[in-house]
């Protein structure tokens, strides 16, 4: 069993006492549209201890909506989907840079599509351009698809392969192509297809979904998962994180009917025609929010765009969590390397944490309405870890199922680098509120399949990866240890590292024995 350092069990007690005293063009017409009422949950009236909150179950969705008409106006795509589907219209205005090409290795998305926030609905071309990089000829394409999970809410319409209609299956989650003749390794096939998606009630302990004045759109595109000695696409679970990714580049261009509406995506907006476009390079997600009650703060990192978005409501909590996410960007890139993107938005919204894709970080309003004005808050740790996050899970990828600490341990271990950094005087309390108070033990190594409960599960990946990471920074030493960290991102920039690459990389960066520790907090052998 894993044997804590006795040093922190005394933290306990005094983190006890401290926590009992704080608290669209084209389209066929739609006549109107359903009336947007405010949806208000009731996560926690007061401070919690823990920022790891299971789902509540008092919470009651709203009714879904009826779909887009079926002959919705999509733009033309040439010949039947076969290529990329071109904007009707020019603008001077677009930028002179050109859109993605199939020059890339790197799996490639582009997306047109029509998003009616009222009616909570969007229809989709997407084009895939995907070269096999597995050094294995591959008789199928394997793609995950989220949203065929729930009911009724993903409909597909058209699917065509280089221009023909394979044969595939989708099921639940899981859609297979089967291809005509084998993709040999370094070729290339063009994955095209047609949906609509009717955008489900928010469950509070998920992003996806819309609220009266709220959607985010996250895993709502089918994407191809990665294939290593065969395709990872892993079951759904009650807790932890599922889904495995490659690296991939994007372009998203987006039309919708209301004017009032403020979209934050996980890339800057830029003009193309009559589109948006958005296009993010190296990334594994892309995701939206949208609402007409947005209220923006922004500032930047060198050239990095920096924004904070919330609700009127929580005006200080908004612009203190952007003088935190500036520390944070600052931060990382010294200690880790550069940020891996044009920009980063932090977004408000009713889930029991947080929770991280590229550029984009949602935080739970709790946090916001529990700041006082201090970066001792829930607030700041958990939104710096889901920051962190782009570097460990964005740039540095892993299978987030089997072996979670990797990017989680990592991102929780960044909060106690950012306090230590910026605001050194909260260390002690760091430890004993984000940490300590659980008394964390487990294995660090525990998948989300074998973490027992949502509790437990969190106390061996995160807490006890955070004291893993100590007891390896004491031993080997500073300059080992944030040399390791560097070399860690440069090596695995943009691919997936394994718990085995880790340690590899480890090895190289120090000579100083560390044996007893990864027995004492790892059950595999590393």
């Amino acid at each position: 069993m894993h044997i804590k350092p006795t040093w922190r069990r005394l933290g306990l007690l005094l983190c006890l006492m401290y926590l009992a005293s704080c608290g669209v063009p084209n389209q066929t017409p739609i006549d109107s549209f359903p009336t947007l009422n405010l949806v208000t949950l009731d996560p926690n009236a007061s401070a919690t201890a823990t920022p790891f909150q299971p789902p509540l179950e008092s919470y009651t969705p709203l009714l879904t909506t009826t779909p887009f008409p079926s002959n919705t106006v999509l733009p033309s795509p040439t010949n039947t989907i076969t290529g990329t589907p071109v904007p009707t219209q020019t603008d001077t205005s677009v930028p002179t840079s050109e859109p993605i090409t199939k020059s890339s290795t790197r799996p490639q998305y582009i997306f047109f599509v029509l998003f009616d926030y009222a009616a909570r609905q969007l229809a989709v071309d997407e084009t895939i351009n995907y070269t096999n990089q597995t050094g294995t000829a591959l008789s199928e394409i394997v793609l995950a698809v989220e949203p065929n999970l729930s009911a009724n809410n993903f409909s597909l319409e058209t699917l065509f392969v280089d221009g023909a209609r394979p044969t595939y299956e989708l099921n639940g989650h899981r859609l297979t192509i089967f291809l005509q003749q084998p993709l040999a390794p370094g070729e290339l096939i063009s994955i095209s297809m047609r949906y609509r998606l009717a955008i489900p009630p928010k469950h509070y302990n998920h992003p996806y979904g819309y609220l009266g004045y709220q959607v985010n759109l996250t895993e709502w595109y089918p994407f191809v998962v990665p294939y290593d000695h065969g395709w990872i696409l892993h079951d759904p679970w009650a807790f932890g994180e599922h889904l495995v990714y490659d690296s991939a580049d994007f372009e998203v261009n987006l039309k919708m009917p209301q004017e009032d509406v403020r979209v934050v995506a996980s890339a800057p907006a830029e003009p193309n025609g009559e589109w948006t476009r958005y296009r993010l390079f190296g990334a594994r997600t892309f995701v939206f929010s949208a609402s007409d009650r947005f209220v923006m703060s922004e500032s930047a990192v060198g050239s990095v765009k920096i924004r904070s978005y919330y609700f009127s409501w929580h005006t200080g909590a908004g612009e203190g969590m952007l003088k935190a996410a500036v520390q944070a960007v600052s931060l990382f890139e010294a200690k880790f390397g550069p940020y891996p993107y044009d920009s980063l938005s932090i977004v408000a919204t009713e889930i029991p944490d947080g929770q991280e894709y590229d550029g984009l970080v949602f935080l739970g309003t709790d946090f916001y309405d529990q700041y006082g004005g201090s970066a001792r808050s829930n607030m700041v740790s958990i939104g710096v870890h889901e920051i962190a996050h782009n570097w460990w899970f964005g740039l540095v990828g892993n299978d987030q199922a089997l072996e979670p600490w990797l990017d989680e341990a990592l991102s929780v271990y960044s909060e106690r680098i950012f306090y230590e950094f910026t605001n050194p005087q909260y260390g002690d309390w760091w430890w004993n509120f984000r940490i300590n108070y659980f008394n964390p033990s487990g294995w660090v190594d525990t998948s989300i399949y074998d973490g027992g409960n949502f509790r437990t599960y969190t106390n061996a990946s995160y807490l006890t990866g955070a004291y893993f990471l100590e007891d390896l920074r004491v031993r080997i030493g500073d300059q080992d240890f944030f040399n390791f960290l560097k070399d860690y991102v440069t090596q695995y920039s943009y691919n997936r590292a394994s718990g085995q690459d880790f340690f590899t990389v480890l090895r190289e960066n120090t000579n100083v024995n560390f044996s007893d520790i990864v027995r004492d907090y790892f059950q595999g052998s590393y």
